[in-house]
């Protein structure tokens, strides 16, 4: 009897283990952007305690559900979707940090940009993806490896088992990966074609799974059996009329509906519930508003969570909970290097590649190998530079393995600007990039305008020694003529008569001193020659005053730039330092625009030799940001002894030059110019909208001395530190993918207080002078 009464306690005991033992599963739709809504959906649950002991995902969902099968918790999973590093990654974006300045060439009027690579039969390829997945590939690695070590390459090992879908389009199937390396297969699921490069994973190269499975219930059911299902739906690719008005914005969100397969809410059967927020007024493609979305999939989930709470009886501990994640995260192995491998190219590339890691030393953490990633994702000659972790338990450190394909390739550049004044000009750049031991960099650009024409060809070798260095030369031809830029709405009553072209081959040689900082050493030789009337008059007949400096130049440059904008930058800062030693001949030859003058005796042309030292020091930084508003300043001095040239013109020609506007170059401001000078200003700058800026801007400008006409054309000093020159500029800014788009009233105090209002489109960027 008493047997028989143990029998059915135990037996009892079972039956209600059993139904304590209920498991729920968690199925995510992918939906792009709209997947962030899944988050929200994660902080319900868990705030009710509800099970959560499977997840299958696609795309977005896919990513959120295996951040959570990989140990972290909702809130830590919203607070990286908050981060700015989030935004990075999906806007293929990475930050200053690892930009690798050194590699970065200086910046031009490029608007458009297209890389082309030559097969050996001279065939012509376009690069397809519309976003650069670098920073994308290396944040999976970092989110997801630990957790993939843990579970040794079985997603039923994971703090909670975990299934995502991909889609092999060759063979028209969809796949549920289930195995191998998380970061892998989560960086699969979510790539939609056009927008993303495919992926190679198991030998087949896999898709978005929302092609095929965009909400994989069946997966659910098939593979783990749960006792209730919770599906949480954010995609439809429907519209219930006909959108009007179509452009190039709403094509590609289309582009990314063909890829999400419509969601059929009985596919989670009896015991569960799906559960769709409401986001129809959210785009595929904006991962801008994330506490938003997040916040919609939370109040979907609360609005459901009696029905949730009544159909699932079983609550899970909170505390029980912590417990577990925090058991599971105390297994993952820290991330220590203790290997490198290099595969996809030849054996002089992969030393290249090698040396970059600097893979002779012992061990690594993240950071080496994150520097090193970004270091060689910086260099033009790779196509594709794909990032690979493996655990190896035997040491209990992992293998970093870079798949590269470095092609050779050109890189085509079409920019310049459009404005209402007369500086419009058109941009031409290619570059040729090839790898072998060294890598090899060949470039040639074009600007062509009423103002401003230039031709530039350089040449750079790359040297992956254990301090990186380069040796470049540069042949560069400038031709500017201010007169053609004297107009700005009106006729202006002094125009400037001057015509200047400078020709330099520039030497150089450059090492990092961190990932923002460089050194460069320069050999320039120069050849300047400058015409101009020396009383801004010019009639029938005239004949123009020709200054011609022919020198040579040694500089040591200090650089460093972190702006995020070539142009009307609101973050970051620039920093440049330079010594210079300039040597040279200076060859006048009058012209005759005095020879009705009276009393004026043509005085016989001369030759004569200079030389001088200087140092220049400028900063550009934006260093207080308060919600919409930015503060940022510019400062900038230059001593030198440098001496006067034989004219007034011949000296200002020649003399430093603050440009403190965007507009600077394009004009000839004589007091804006001396030998020594402090000058400096305030950027203010308000966000408007996203890409939409106010900018209200001035400057000051210091001459220790300024120079003075005296005698017709002849120059000396004025007293030291007694003029203060100002300028100063108002307008808006809207960044276009393109370039910027700015209206702008600018205003300058120099002898014809010149002042005007300023549209253009594009870039206001022109090659440095010899001298600069």
């Amino acid at each position: 009897m008493v047997t028989f009464n143990r029998f059915l306690l135990i037996l009892f005991v079972l039956c209600c283990t059993r139904l304590h033992a209920q498991k729920v599963g968690l199925v995510f739709s992918g939906g792009g952007a709209k997947g962030l809504a899944h988050i929200g959906t994660l902080k319900a649950l868990e705030e009710n305690h509800i099970p959560i002991d499977y997840i299958t995902g696609t795309s977005m969902g896919g990513i959120v559900g295996a951040m959570y099968a990989s140990g972290y918790s909702p809130a830590e999973i919203e607070k990286i979707a908050l981060s700015n590093d989030f935004q990075n990654w999906v806007n293929g974006r990475y930050t200053s940090d690892y930009t690798f300045f050194f590699q970065k060439n200086a910046p031009n009027a490029s608007m458009l940009t297209a890389k082309v690579a030559i097969d050996t039969g001279f065939h012509f390829s376009f690069r397809s993806n519309l976003i650069n997945d670098i920073p994308l590939n290396f944040a999976f690695l970092e989110l997801f490896s630990q957790a993939s070590a843990v579970s040794k390459g079985n997603f039923d090992h994971l703090f909670v088992p975990y299934r995502c879908m991909v889609a092999d389009v060759l063979s028209q199937k969809s796949i549920t990966v289930s195995k191998g390396n998380l970061a892998e297969a989560v960086r699969a699921t979510m790539t939609v074609p056009i927008i993303y490069r495919p992926i190679k994973l198991d030998g087949k190269y896999v898709f978005d799974g929302g092609l095929y499975n965009n909400f994989p219930a069946d997966v659910m059911d098939r593979d783990f059996k749960p006792d209730y299902i919770i599906g949480a739906n954010v995609s439809s690719k429907t519209y219930n009329e006909y959108p009007k008005n179509i452009d190039d914005r709403l094509m590609n969100r289309f582009l990314v509906y063909m890829f999400l397969s419509k969601s059929d809410s009985t596919m989670i059967g009896k015991n569960g519930v799906y559960i769709q927020p409401d986001l129809a007024d959210y785009s595929v493609t904006n991962f801008a508003p994330v506490a938003e979305l997040i916040k919609k999939g939370y109040d979907a989930a609360m609005a459901d969570m009696p029905r949730i709470k009544a159909l699932i009886k079983n609550r899970v501990d909170p505390k029980a909970l912590e417990l577990k994640r925090a058991e599971f995260n105390r297994k993952k192995p820290d991330l220590k290097f203790s290997n490198i491998i290099v595969s996809g190219v030849n054996d002089q590339q992969k030393r290249y590649v090698e040396r970059l890691f600097k893979s002779d030393k012992t061990s690594f953490d993240l950071e080496d190998i994150k520097r090193a990633y970004y270091k060689l994702v910086a260099d033009q000659t790779f196509e594709t530079v794909y990032p690979k972790i493996t655990y190896q338990p035997i040491t209990d450190s992992y293998t970093f393995e870079v798949v590269a394909q470095p092609k050779k390739s050109f890189k085509l550049e079409l920019g310049g600007n459009i404005s209402t004044r007369p500086v419009s000009n058109v941009f031409l750049g290619a570059e040729y990039n090839y790898l072998n031991r060294k890598a090899y960099t060949f470039g040639t650009s074009f600007y062509s305008g009423r103002f401003y024409e230039s031709v530039q060809v350089n040449g750079r070798v790359d040297y992956p020694t254990r301090l990186p260095i380069f040796l470049a030369a540069e042949l560069t031809y400038n031709h500017w003529n201010f007169y053609n830029t004297s107009q700005i709405f009106i006729e202006n009553p002094h125009p400037m008569y001057i015509e200047q072209s400078d020709r330099k081959i520039d030497l150089m040689a450059g090492f990092p001193l961190n990932y923002n900082t460089k050194v460069v050493l320069h050999s320039t030789f120069i050849n300047n020659m400058d015409h101009y009337s020396p009383n801004n008059t010019f009639g029938v007949g005239d004949v123009l005053d020709q200054t011609v400096f022919n020198g040579f130049r040694g500089s040591v440059n200090l650089e460093k730039n972190s702006l995020n904008r070539k142009q009307y930058a609101s973050n970051g800062q620039s920093f440049s330092l330079s010594f210079n030693y300039t040597t040279g001949r200076e060859n006048y030859d009058p012209g005759n625009i005095f020879r009705s003058t009276p009393g004026y005796k043509k005085a016989p042309g001369f030759s004569r030799l200079h030389h001088w030292g200087s140092i220049k020091l400028s900063q550009e930084n934006y260093f207080f940001h308060l919600k919409k508003y930015t503060l940022g300043y510019l400062i900038e001095g230059v001593i030198s002894n440098q001496p006067l040239f034989g004219t007034y013109y011949g000296t200002l020609l020649t003399a430093p030059a603050f440009y403190p506007l965007q507009d600077s170059r394009s004009l000839f401001l004589d007091k804006f110019r001396a030998t020594t000078y402090a000058a400096g200003g305030i950027k203010n700058i308000y966000n408007i909208r996203k890409n939409f800026d106010f900018r209200l801007e001035g400057y000051l400008f210091l001459p220790h001395k300024e120079f003075e006409l005296t005698n017709l054309q002849e120059v000396d000093y004025a007293k030291a530190i007694t003029k203060l020159r100002y300028a100063a500029t108002a307008g808006l800014v809207y960044h276009t993918p393109l370039g910027p788009v700015s209206l702008s009233y600018n205003l300058y105090n120099d002898a014809v207080k010149r002042n005007g209002v300023l549209l253009h489109i594009g870039y206001l960027i022109y090659n440095k002078r010899s001298l600069e």
